[in-house]
């Protein structure tokens, strides 16, 4: 099926472009959100009519969404949530839990199908996530999953806390004392100069 978009889709083609399209998508996506028409001789008259106006809206909601995205650019958001001791969550973090977190923490409307995630996100740690405002405007974020606020600044330090607890607790007292051993250091290089 042919339809003519009214506005950029990604990974499809650009405003105005009459472009082929299988039938389920076109029906059961485009048509519906009024983001394309069928590609016929009325509707190619109508969206030359209506093309200054589209063109108009869809400048102007680019705008908006640019100055929301300096805002929410390569921001971190912190969701809490239940996890076994290696890491994997005990339910997943989605879509509409990273745009409530977002809209929540920046005032900025951030809605679930504005969050591209492949997967739900499965496991603790920090995440990269696109975040597009506008099909033109897109952003990065980080969603710092942890069991606990400690957990979420410990990972955000650049600690890794998967893995099971004894091993975490052998890296920490390896960390702390190398830390240890170059404090000392420090003091016999003060005290002899």
């Amino acid at each position: 099926m042919e339809v003519i978009l009214l506005e950029r889709v990604s990974k499809l083609g650009h405003m105005g472009e009459v472009v082929k399209v299988k039938e389920g998508y076109a029906r059961n996506f485009l048509l519906p959100r009024g983001k394309a028409l069928r590609a016929n001789d009325a509707n190619k008259a109508k969206f030359e009519t209506r093309r200054a106006e589209l063109e108009a809206r869809n400048v102007e909601a680019r705008g908006k969404s640019e100055v929301d995205a300096k805002k929410l650019d390569g921001k971190a958001f912190i969701i809490i949530r239940q996890a076994g001791e290696s890491g994997h969550l005990y339910g997943s973090v989605s879509p509409r839990d990273i745009a409530d977190a977002a809209a929540a923490a920046t005032g900025i409307a951030v809605h679930r199908n504005h969050v591209e995630l492949v997967h739900p996100i499965k496991t603790i740690g920090l995440h990269s996530v696109d975040v597009s405002l506008h099909p033109e405007v897109t952003v990065k974020v980080t969603v710092n999953v942890a069991r606990s606020e400690d957990e979420a600044a410990a990972q955000a330090r650049g600690e890794v806390l998967t893995g099971n607890a004894a091993d975490r607790d052998e890296v920490r007292a390896a960390a702390a004392a190398l830390f240890e051993e170059a404090e000392a250091e420090r003091i016999a290089e003060e005290a002899k100069g």
